[in-house]
């Protein structure tokens, strides 16, 4: 998606808990000056209210913000592919650490940047979903729960900021993604069919486009964002 939204034109900060993981995801899109890496904690209040007055700084203004934080289930069950567990296995320890990165994440990067965007008088927030199969997935607690709660939070985001130019939608891969979330025991001949994380990058350029202003309280799934009429817009 960064990569993407570098190549139609847009100055991108990428944030990550450390700053030589986040450096090496700036420098390998390679789009010189038009991405930067910024190390933030959305986990942590202090860190995101710092590190988007730093964004704010290096980039005069923000017009678009795209909510991806997240760890998935390898982080609870390292072999959930093949081996899931029921939710009473999982410890309060796990559970409370994906919750608070996958959905207070979300909230608090939200929180921080909105009075910027309503200021300027308009704005863009993705926030990054799956598919109702993951959702509801046996042996997927906590990550099916985070990404449920995620969801309703970028409904009510959007009702809240109706009327206010700033628009809130989600976006999501439409099956499964080969991303840094599948397990290492998963061989690549299981992944054949799953989908290249690239097929998110068309979707996110319109969403954070003005070709996708007035649409909000959406729900974009990249497999059929071809089948978009034109109108939708």
């Amino acid at each position: 998606m960064s990569q993407a939204l570098a190549e139609a034109g847009a100055r991108v900060v990428l944030t990550g808990r450390t700053e030589p993981r986040v450096q090496d995801a700036a420098t390998r899109i390679d789009r010189g000056a038009r991405v930067t890496g910024l190390a933030m904690d959305v986990r942590d209040e202090h860190s995101v209210t710092a590190g988007v007055d730093r964004v704010l700084a290096r980039l005069g203004g923000l017009d678009v913000l795209v909510n991806n934080a997240g760890i998935g289930m390898r982080t609870v069950n390292p072999n959930f592919m093949t081996e899931p567990i029921g939710f009473w296995q999982v410890s309060p320890d796990g559970f409370r650490d994906l919750l608070i990165t996958n959905v207070l994440g979300y909230f608090l990067v939200a929180r921080a940047v909105v009075p910027h965007m309503l200021e300027a008088g308009h704005g863009k927030i993705v926030n990054i979903s799956v598919n109702e199969t993951t959702k509801r997935r046996r042996g997927f607690t906590p990550y099916g729960p985070s990404r449920a709660a995620t969801d309703s939070l970028s409904h009510i985001m959007a009702a809240d900021l109706a009327g206010t130019g700033i628009d809130v939608n989600l976006l999501l891969p439409g099956g499964a993604t080969r991303t840094g979330m599948v397990p290492d025991s998963v061989p690549p001949d299981a992944q054949v069919t799953w989908l290249d994380p690239a097929i998110m990058g068309p979707p996110v350029v319109w969403l954070a486009s003005p070709a996708s202003d007035g649409v909000t309280g959406q729900r974009i799934v990249a497999t059929e964002f071809a089948a978009v009429p034109p109108g939708f817009a």
